[in-house]
C-alpha cells in the first residue's frame, strides 16, 4: 500500500519538474533575504493547517522573490545622458522647484521627471549619471498612493544630489509609496558614482523623481515605460548653453 504524500513530498516533486526554471532566475537584491526567509517560514507554518494555506504561501514567496529580483543592465555608453534611476511608467515631466528648497530659501526651477514604480517593477535604482554626491536628505513624510502628484511633497522620501559637471547639479528623489514603508540609500556624502550604478531600493512600490536643469533636453514622453539603467531620459547640456529649441513640458 502507497503511503499517501504528505504537502511536502508534493512540493519536492513540483520543484524536481521545474528544475529548468531555475536557469531563469535573476539574482537576489541583498535586502530581499529576509522578507523571502520570512515567507518561507511563514508559508512552512501555514502549510501545517492546511494545504490550501501551504500553496498560498509558496505563491506569494514566489512573488516575493520576483520583487527583489536584481537583474543586469546594459547602461548606453554615450557622453552627456542621463538614464532611468528606476523602471517603471513617466508619469509627468513638469516644471519644478528644486527639492532642496524644502530646506533653503532657493528660486530655483527644474524639469522634473517622475517615475512610478508598481508592485511587479523592478525596485533596485540606479544612478543617473556619474558624478559626485554632494548633499543628501531624509524627510519623513506620509504614505499616500505614489502615482499621486501631491507624494513629491507630501510622502517620506530620501533626497540625493550629484554634481555632476562642475557647478552642474541634479536631484534624485526616492518617495514611499501607499504600500512602501522602506527606502534605502547606499549613497554617502562626496561618493563619487558612476552612470547605472546601484544605489538603493525602495520596497513594494513607490515613485522616483530626477530634477535637471531647465536646458536639459528631455528624451522622454509622459506614460511611456522605463527601464532602469538603460532608458536615456535626458541629455546633458552645459548650464552656459542654450538649447535653440527647448522641450515643451
Amino acid at each position: 500500500m502507497n503511503k499517501q504524500k504528505d504537502f511536502f513530498d508534493r512540493f519536492a516533486d513540483l520543484l524536481k519538474e521545474l528544475e529548468f526554471v531555475k536557469s531563469y532566475f535573476p539574482k537576489i537584491h541583498k535586502s530581499g533575504f529576509p522578507f523571502i526567509v520570512l515567507f518561507v517560514f511563514g508559508t512552512i507554518i501555514f502549510s501545517l493547517i492546511a494545504d490550501f494555506f501551504g500553496w498560498l504561501g509558496i505563491i506569494l514567496t514566489i512573488w516575493c522573490v520576483y520583487f527583489f529580483r536584481d537583474p543586469d543592465r546594459i547602461t548606453p555608453q554615450k557622453d552627456n545622458i542621463l538614464v532611468s534611476p528606476a523602471d517603471g511608467k513617466i508619469l509627468s515631466i513638469s516644471l519644478e522647484k528644486a527639492p532642496e528648497n524644502l530646506s533653503e530659501n532657493k528660486t530655483e526651477s527644474l524639469r522634473k521627471i517622475s517615475i512610478f514604480m508598481n508592485v511587479f517593477n523592478v525596485h533596485v535604482n540606479r544612478s543617473p549619471a556619474s558624478g559626485k554626491v554632494v548633499w543628501l536628505k531624509y524627510v519623513p513624510g506620509a504614505f499616500f498612493n505614489a502615482s499621486l502628484d501631491k507624494s513629491s511633497k507630501d510622502n517620506e522620501r530620501m533626497i540625493s544630489k550629484i554634481e555632476i559637471k562642475k557647478n552642474i547639479f541634479i536631484y534624485v528623489v526616492q518617495i514611499a509609496g501607499l504600500i512602501a514603508r522602506r527606502i534605502k540609500c547606499d549613497l554617502e556624502e562626496n561618493q563619487d558614482i558612476k552612470i547605472g550604478d546601484r544605489f538603493g531600493i525602495i520596497r513594494f512600490g513607490s515613485r522616483v523623481d530626477v530634477y535637471v536643469p531647465q536646458n536639459f533636453k528631455i528624451n522622454v514622453l509622459e506614460n511611456q515605460v522605463a527601464i532602469s539603467g538603460e532608458t536615456i531620459i535626458a541629455e546633458i547640456v552645459d548650464s552656459s548653453k542654450k538649447l535653440s529649441n527647448k522641450t515643451k513640458v
